[in-house]
């Protein structure tokens, strides 16, 4: 074990608000904590095209993206496993037949179907709702994501998981049945109030994605430290030596985690970095 730590933050809730807003305790935090020699990667469900240039400029060590699928590390790619052309085809036929909106998550863009802006448009504040942003009944579709593409190809072959508007509970469990090659999983909401599905390149998540990183630094998983604020984030809590559930986070991800700290939005990161003597 050194002194050095190697710090995984998820980005949505943990260093941006859910409306892309990045607190400036959270951009200082994390240049001040690389500044005392620690390694601070961004460890989430987007892809590197979703990163707007204020975050990328605040400066990483590396990034993992697609949960899991992407891994870079000091400007090298050491990882990036991507849903095959034929896997591609068969979601975007199968959502295209149930009348499902969707968007393919690349490092080169998200591609999102004819319909997605306006049918994202109200589960989107209803995601942002839950999560407590005060003025989520009045945000676009395009407020909530970057690097959004309408109007692309969507049969392709550089897609790093893929995600689709729920219209029941009943969309996800088909998934599952009709897509046994695929990890399917929800996000936007706890069980059965889950609002979009995705599927990505099975047995790939950010716990795997998390120990390629630290063995392409050189690092130790006793020196890790994983922050974020939803079950997603779960094996990410569990491989790092130290996890820190975000104020905003869900029951699951609260209870998961060796301790919590404020909302985003409310120092959140500081307060955690300050907490685990990062800075």
């Amino acid at each position: 074990m050194s002194d050095s730590k190697v710090v995984f933050l998820d980005v949505d809730g943990t260093i941006t608000t859910y409306e892309n807003m990045i607190p400036d305790s959270a951009k200082r935090a994390i240049q001040a904590a690389r500044e005392n020699g620690h390694k601070v990667l961004m460890c989430t469900g987007r892809s590197k095209a979703e990163n707007p240039p204020e975050l990328v400029e605040i400066g990483f060590d590396g990034m993992i993206g697609g949960n899991g699928a992407y891994v870079e590390v000091s400007d090298r790619v050491v990882m990036h496993a991507h849903v095959t052309a034929e896997q591609c085809r068969r979601i975007v036929d199968w959502c295209h037949a149930r009348g499902l909106e969707f968007y393919l998550e690349s490092n080169n863009g998200l591609f999102a179907s004819e319909n997605f802006r306006e049918a994202a448009r109200p589960m989107l504040r209803l995601y942002a709702g839950r999560k407590g942003v005060g003025n989520a009944e009045a945000l676009e579709t395009d407020d909530v994501m970057h690097g959004v593409i309408y109007g692309g190809e969507l049969y392709r072959d550089d897609v790093n998981k893929v995600s689709f508007i729920l219209s029941s509970y009943q969309d996800y469990l088909d998934a599952v049945r009709d897509f046994p090659d695929m990890k399917v999983g929800t996000w936007g909401g706890a069980g059965e109030t889950a609002l979009f599905g995705d599927m990505g390149v099975k047995d790939i998540d950010k716990a795997r994605a998390v120990r390629v990183a630290v063995e392409a630094l050189g690092a130790d998983m006793a020196d890790t430290v994983a922050m974020g604020d939803a079950k997603v984030d779960i094996p990410m809590f569990e491989a790092c030596a130290t996890s820190v559930c975000m104020g905003s986070g869900g029951e699951e991800a609260r209870a998961a985690a060796d301790f919590v700290t404020t909302r985003v939005d409310d120092d959140g990161l500081w307060n955690a970095f300050s907490h685990l003597h990062l800075i």
